[in-house]
């Protein structure tokens, strides 16, 4: 019997924390998700066939030694970018736009698995290059991440482009890039803002910074979702009015309550004791990642902890500065919370990966 426990112990890859505290936010998200759709129990029992399907991918992907994903990181990358092109040649059109795949049982958002695939990519490309990473190493990798952005903007997705972008630079400045190649490119990014402006953003993009600026311009169009979302947070108070009690949710004055602003639900039912209770639990996934990047093996392995749990971070950043009206509204889910099944698989996915990473040590030889 003891001879058993050894042999599961040594070939399970398991981190109890991670696990514990993305499964209770995973049963929250679903809690929520039930009062956001207004008591839609065929909404939630799709979104907790997509959880107990993530949970189990997690595990699975936690389970190969890090050497496999960097050994088959072009593979991969090059396999989410061919599902990139599909989506724009044969893609689901919805509202204008095409960033989803029909495949039958489920639709898939392709952007969802490149948003992966190229941090991991970049780490394996990476970790071995001299500190600061050279010129050539460094162009090679911006052409790879600004061709990816450019063909997930032109679907048009915004959010998810501004995210994988985050991702890639991420990943670069982790590896090494230099302070003096960042300051450079940070000037020459604010010298660009008219260009992009006038050439990269479409109407709507631009007519949503301009509501930033000032929401009360079109109170009742491109403004009502940023001012309804703050009434929502600010109306409740420290104890929130209670589960399914919120009225901008549930008298429909709230709009993408299930997805975007499923946060403002949240903040108006359970009040600022539900939101602390709720970034608590983030705090602390994102310490765990922290604590695990720097133990890891070796520096393959800390770059994709590193540069997947950044992309976490950014991903809630980006939801929680939407939905207070501190950035434009550009389409962000709230991680392992908001409904949308490839969305959710992705971050599974994700600490599945960094799971992969944190448990797999390479044994000293003497």
């Amino acid at each position: 019997m003891n001879k058993l426990k050894l042999i599961i112990r040594n070939k399970i890859y398991f981190d109890q924390y991670l696990f514990i505290s993305i499964t209770l936010l995973s049963i929250m998200g679903l809690v929520f998700l039930y009062s956001a759709s207004q008591g839609n129990i065929e909404t939630t029992i799709k979104q907790s066939v997509f959880v107990i399907f993530g949970l189990v991918l997690m595990f699975l992907v936690s389970q190969p030694d890090p050497d496999f994903f960097k050994n088959n990181s072009l593979f991969f990358l090059i396999c989410s970018m061919i599902l990139i092109f599909l989506t724009l040649i044969f893609g689901k059109e919805v509202n204008g736009a095409k960033r989803w795949l029909d495949l039958g049982f489920f639709t898939l958002q392709t952007s969802e698995i490149i948003k992966i695939t190229l941090p991991v990519f970049l780490a394996a490309y990476l970790y071995d290059k001299s500190l600061p990473i050279n010129l050539l190493n460094t162009f090679v990798a911006l052409t790879l991440i600004f061709t990816i952005v450019n063909l997930v903007r032109i679907q048009p997705d915004l959010g998810t482009s501004i995210v994988i972008l985050i991702a890639g630079l991420y990943i670069l400045f982790l590896a090494g890039l230099s302070w003096r190649f960042i300051g450079v490119s940070f000037g020459l990014f604010v010298l660009s803002l008219p260009l992009i402006w006038n050439n990269f953003l479409e109407p709507f993009q631009r007519q949503r910074i301009l509501t930033l600026l000032d929401p009360t311009s079109d109170p009742y169009g491109s403004g009502w979702n940023i001012t309804q979302s703050k009434i929502a947070i600010g109306s409740g108070g420290i104890q929130g009015k209670g589960y399914q009690m919120g009225s901008q949710a549930h008298l429909d004055f709230l709009p993408e309550t299930e997805t975007d602003f499923i946060f403002s639900v949240i903040a108006e039912e359970f009040g600022f004791i539900g939101v602390c209770i709720l970034l608590a639990i983030f705090f602390f996934i994102l310490l765990r990642c922290l604590y695990l990047a720097l133990n890891a093996r070796d520096r393959f392995c800390r770059l994709t902890i590193g540069g997947l749990s950044l992309l976490f971070l950014s991903t809630i950043f980006i939801n929680l500065s939407m939905v207070i009206g501190i950035i434009p509204v550009v389409g962000m889910p709230l991680p392992f919370i908001s409904k949308g099944g490839s969305s959710l698989l992705s971050f599974y996915i994700s600490f599945g990966i960094i799971i992969s990473m944190a448990t797999h040590k390479k044994l000293i030889q003497r």
